[in-house]
């Protein structure tokens, strides 16, 4: 499949390795293609799943904060110079906060696979277009993986 995903105002994709997104984007495409051959119920399960999935924010702030306690915790018990950790993860979660973007968040995307809000919705809107939530999604012609390719054409307009 050519590259359906076009979001790139995501500063996040942006600023990550293409290896990255290219990753996470193939998971999405496997994903949509699997349930282009289920039934309703199924997608609305999933569906359920994705609305309870942690995006690259909401890991970035618990990682950063993780850190940041960690190091003060340290420096209470074993001297003050365990104080840096917890400044560089505040330092770190700051950027992301003010850029969007940064090494922590690359990080976590790189080895956890953590996809942005935006990533997540464009899968959750390629699945209610299967679902048929919207009408420009073919019921049986052409096959899912005809499906599959309307659906995530669907969700990017």
């Amino acid at each position: 499949m050519e590259s359906w995903n076009q979001t790139s105002t995501d500063v996040v994709r942006s600023h990550a390795p293409d290896g990255v997104n290219k990753r996470i984007d193939e998971r999405v495409e496997r994903c949509v293609r699997h349930m282009a051959q289920q039934e309703r119920p199924e997608i609305s399960r999933y569906l359920d799943k994705l609305e309870r999935e942690w995006d690259l924010n909401r890991a970035v702030t618990v990682v950063g904060s993780a850190v940041a306690l960690a190091g003060l915790w340290l420096a209470r018990r074993d001297g003050g110079r365990w104080r840096i950790l917890g400044g560089v993860a505040a330092g770190l979660m700051l950027q992301h906060g003010l850029l969007g973007f940064g090494p922590l968040a690359e990080l976590v995307r790189a080895i956890g696979g953590v996809r942005t809000r935006k990533e997540i919705d464009l899968e959750k809107f390629a699945l209610k277009a299967l679902r048929g939530d919207f009408e420009r999604i073919p019921k049986n012609d052409g096959g899912p993986l005809a499906r599959a390719n309307a659906a995530l054409v669907a969700a990017q307009s």
